[in-house]
């Protein structure tokens, strides 16, 4: 198996663990949060691939498809590249209005694919390009897509850990 395939498959378990999640939720189960300063489904579906597509645009020095595909408007939000969710007030997260399953689970799909597509462009040896910062070590590209995935495996953890909350125990995400 090479390293990019490796890379692939786990990038491709986040929309599958995705979908699982959403399956059958009302829009009122994705904002509902279970205490007033708790994400909620919705907001953690949205803001798991908005890092994702802004952290991956910023790697490849390309453009969110937040904003060239379209998808802000689709989630009814300002094309905006810097409005990820990162710094979110509880009221802020309390006010996103999060859109249908299939427009989240969509966006998802389209940020995914362009990740599969910037991974199977490159050699092995550019995961070794430095990317600077403040950081020691020095994060290479590498790094960073591992960083990204982790990132989106942890939010999409939240969103079932909240499921479980609204529907009880006997909800499985598996």
């Amino acid at each position: 198996m090479e390293w990019s395939d490796i890379l692939i498959d786990g990038y491709n378990r986040v929309p599958e663990y995705l979908g699982s999640i959403l399956e059958g939720l009302t829009p009122e189960d994705l904002k509902w949060q279970p205490g007033r300063d708790a994400n909620s489904i919705g907001w953690l579906a949205w803001h798991l691939t908005r890092q994702h597509d802004a952290q991956l645009a910023d790697l490849m020095g390309d453009e969110q498809l937040w904003v060239r595909g379209g998808w802000a408007k689709k989630f009814k939000r300002p094309v905006d590249g810097s409005d990820t969710g990162f710094g979110d007030t509880p009221e802020q997260v309390a006010a996103f209005d999060p859109p249908d399953n299939a427009t989240i689970l969509g966006y998802q799909k389209a940020v995914t694919e362009k990740t599969f597509r910037y991974i199977r462009s490159m050699s092995s040896a550019d995961l070794d390009r430095e990317l600077g910062g403040p950081w020691t070590p020095t994060p290479t590209v590498g790094v960073r897509l591992v960083s990204i995935l982790q990132d989106a495996v942890i939010h999409a953890g939240q969103a079932a850990y909240v499921r479980g909350l609204l529907q009880g125990r006997g909800w499985q995400s598996y």
